[in-house]
């Protein structure tokens, strides 16, 4: 019997190899299937791998990802109607009536690896075939109920080296070669802008122990040096997270990593702070979104300003960088509360921390968005644009958009320019912009680590940060 050949496909994963293509491809091989994963963002997409599959599925983890995926649906359709094609991860089933107009077969979810043994290796022909979780998908208007599934390593054969992706900068110049994994998936948290809210209601699935170890453990062995952790919050499980980081420092002396932890949580596990700075942990990515209260509370955040200062004290004191991710463009923005957000990233000595594209970012409203609760909100934005796969919406004062425009101008021009230089530029413009006088804050001549590519999720960057990728 010949087996079935599948066709995995990523067009972006924030310069990370993909997890997303590595996970289910580890279950299609145990399940008899040939596979093969492209990774777009690093090599072109051949008309021969087209048209040997028999299942071409699309993993589509974010917004960018998504809108990448359009021209290439439309030629896997045309170079080969007869394959049945999938789209699977966090914005599948939050576009999936634009999915099915563009033929595909099969919208899953984030949990996707059992849906894709069913469907290349099982048959599964349609969404509504008597499968339990294609017919729970069919079913619902929104998406549905995510599947409990008991993972097992990843199989990253095939992808590109880890040197072709994102590279970790050190303080001193030196780079590390970037590994990546999952310790949890999904969140407990409600953000009313966050896309896993929609798909995952509040809940969230722990990988466990020596399935992580083991995709760590390979990612070592291939070069890496550095671990991010792609947890939308590492410390949803707080006990999870020290058994990963505790294993990962007594078996890999000198290999660091990185985490995604929320305002909220660094606060209320604070003791665990010294314990991640021991076990290798060279920054903490935490999504602030904006020094506003108002706006907080709005994006059901969780924390307050004051929080996100008291944050940036523990870390400093603990000896961890914390860097601060923000939406600094959404409807309630002013041109004040803009120049206020740069002085406090001032003030709390925050400039080599924030990525500049941080300082850009324009709120995203998507479909089955959270943010559509709000009533401003709903009478503010415009009919859903397929092109854009969003909601439209224009600030009701048009010097914030022109602004925005403004920041991401000075941001992709910068691009080989140093933080504190283009953060200078921002701040300056907003500063004008504000009527405000400048502040004469000295540089701290600190560095960080970052990775080489900026982290950005839940919001839009712009075409012309596109372009670029």
């Amino acid at each position: 019997m010949i087996p079935m050949r599948a066709l995995l496909i990523s067009t972006y994963d924030l310069g990370r190899q993909p997890f997303g293509l590595a996970s289910p491809a580890a279950w299609l091989r145990r399940a008899g299937a040939e596979v093969e994963c492209v990774d777009t963002s690093r090599d072109p997409l051949l008309d021969d791998q087209i048209h040997r599959a028999d299942v071409v599925a699309f993993y589509l983890p974010m917004h960018t990802a998504t809108r990448l995926a359009a021209p290439l649906l439309a030629r896997v359709r045309a170079l080969n109607p007869s394959a049945r094609v999938a789209a699977y991860g966090l914005y599948a089933p939050l576009n999936a009536a634009w999915l099915r107009d563009r033929g595909v077969a099969h919208v899953i979810g984030p949990e996707a690896e059992q849906d894709l043994v069913d469907v290349v290796v099982g048959g599964i022909q349609r969404d509504d075939d008597p499968s339990p979780r294609c017919a729970a998908a069919a079913a619902t208007t929104g998406p549905a109920p995510v599947a409990r599934l008991h993972l097992f390593a990843p199989d990253r054969s095939g992808l590109p080296p880890l040197p072709r992706y994102a590279m970790l900068q050190m303080p001193d110049g030196a780079k590390r070669v970037v590994g990546s994994t999952e310790a949890t998936r999904g969140c407990k948290h409600l953000c009313r802008h966050c896309p896993i809210v929609p798909v995952y209601r509040g809940t969230f699935r722990v990988v466990p122990v020596e399935t992580v170890m083991a995709d760590v453990r390979a990612q070592i062995a291939a070069g890496a040096r550095h671990i991010s952790f792609g947890d939308p919050d590492f410390f949803n499980g707080p006990t999870h997270a020290r058994r990963i980081v505790e294993r990962l420092a007594a078996e890999f002396d000198g290999v660091s990593y990185d985490v995604t932890i929320k305002i909220e949580h660094l606060l209320a596990q604070a003791s665990l702070l010294p314990l991640l700075r021991d076990t290798g942990c060279l920054f903490i990515t935490s999504a602030v979104e904006a020094v506003d209260d108002d706006i907080l509370v709005r994006l059901r955040k969780g924390h307050t300003r004051a929080d996100f200062e008291r944050a940036v004290a523990l870390c400093r004191a603990a000896g961890v960088t914390l860097t601060p991710t923000f939406v600094p463009f959404t409807p309630w923005t002013t041109i004040a509360g803009y120049a206020e957000l740069v002085t406090t990233i001032e003030r709390l000595e925050l400039v080599e921390e924030v990525a500049p594209i941080q300082l850009a970012i324009r709120l995203l409203v998507t479909s089955e968005s959270a943010l559509l609760e709000l009533p401003d909100v709903a009478a503010l934005v415009e009919a859903f644009d397929a092109a854009s796969l969003t909601y439209p919406w224009h600030h009701p004062d048009p010097r914030v958009d022109a602004l925005q425009q403004q920041v991401m101008q000075i941001v992709t021009a910068g691009t080989h320019r140093s933080r504190a230089d283009v953060f200078a530029d921002i701040a300056a413009l907003a500063r004008e912009r504000a009527g405000v006088s400048a502040v004469n804050t000295p540089r701290s001549g600190r560095r960080v680590p970052y990775l080489s590519e900026p982290w950005y999720c839940c919001a839009e960057p712009g075409p012309e940060l596109e372009q670029q990728m």
